[in-house]
């Protein structure tokens, strides 16, 4: 028969696995939210690329600089 001590120690035990499921749950969701930040940037890069006249924005500001006045 379990003594007061040992069911304690077995609700702390339960308790700490918890705690690191939680905190596995939050690092999933961490870093799905960065992968969609990621890909939101990549595809505002694309849209912006696209309505320089067909030049993406690292070939213009390469022209620009390339400019002697």
């Amino acid at each position: 028969m379990p003594t007061r001590l040992d069911n304690k120690l077995s609700d702390l035990i339960h308790e700490i696995k918890e705690i690191k499921k939680e905190m596995i749950f939050q690092e999933i969701s961490k870093a799905s939210s960065e992968k969609n930040k990621i890909r939101r940037w990549k595809t505002l890069g694309k849209k912006l690329s696209s309505t320089w006249d067909k030049v993406s924005a690292v070939e213009e500001i390469s022209q620009q600089r390339e400019k002697t006045w």
